[in-house]
């Protein structure tokens, strides 16, 4: 919300200039069809409903092809994202570019189509992603031999023993809670058309407040 009213007040002045180019003759065309009390009474009214307008279509504009609220839920992401943190999911930058590993995702898992979840991409479209004694070892075109990846901004021993190949729109997500959290060890990767965003900006708690920055790997080869 505060991001719209912000791009309200930059557009406003170029709205304002239009408005004042025609003002003149629709102020005599209210007064010669109201009078001078109910035309004034009308003509406020009239730039209300402007205002009003120009403020929905931004707001719309906004919180459908911008940026999205998101309540997060549950531990799955703790140490980095707590139960009830609220979140700024930014889904313009998908649409410029591509996915990064380690970025923090929010989208519709494959068996639950009508809720969302928040993971951490680990693998990328066309990588393959091993995990076998708490190691993920990814490979790809670059790195045909594999890297493992060393995660600093984790504290559980990632579980499970499995092997993916990833097609060419899908991710391999993780939480980064891995002993409280249902991921693509259970549902299997996820395709690019269900992820929403990116996790952008914590706006809640405030001592909390701030962007969200996504982790500088090191790996190991």
């Amino acid at each position: 919300m505060i991001y719209s009213y912000l791009l309200y007040y930059i557009y406003m002045p170029f709205f304002k200039k239009q408005k004042e180019q025609t003002a003149a003759g629709e102020d005599r065309l209210i007064f010669r069809v109201f009078g001078a009390t109910l035309g004034s009474v009308a003509l406020f009214f009239i730039e209300v409903l402007q205002i009003l307008v120009i403020a929905a279509v931004i707001i719309i504009v906004t919180r459908y092809f911008l940026v999205k609220p998101f309540l997060v839920l549950g531990a799955s992401m703790e140490p980095n994202f707590y139960n009830n943190e609220y979140l700024i999911i930014d889904e313009l930058s998908y649409r410029l570019r591509d996915i990064s590993r380690g970025e923090v995702v929010v989208f519709a898992p494959p068996t639950s189509p009508s809720q969302f979840y928040i993971k951490r991409v680990i693998g990328l479209p066309g990588e393959t992603v091993s995990i076998k004694d708490g190691t993920i070892t990814i490979s790809n075109t670059e790195y045909p031999n594999g890297f493992t990846l060393k995660e600093d901004y984790i504290e559980e021993y990632t579980h499970g023993r499995e092997e993916i190949i990833l097609g060419e729109d899908e991710y391999y997500v993780l939480g980064d809670n891995r002993d409280e959290s249902l991921d693509s060890r259970s549902f299997g990767s996820i395709k690019e058309n269900t992820i929403v965003g990116r996790a952008w900006v914590r706006g809640f708690p405030l001592d909390r407040l701030g962007f969200i920055a996504s982790p500088n790997y090191s790996y190991i080869y």
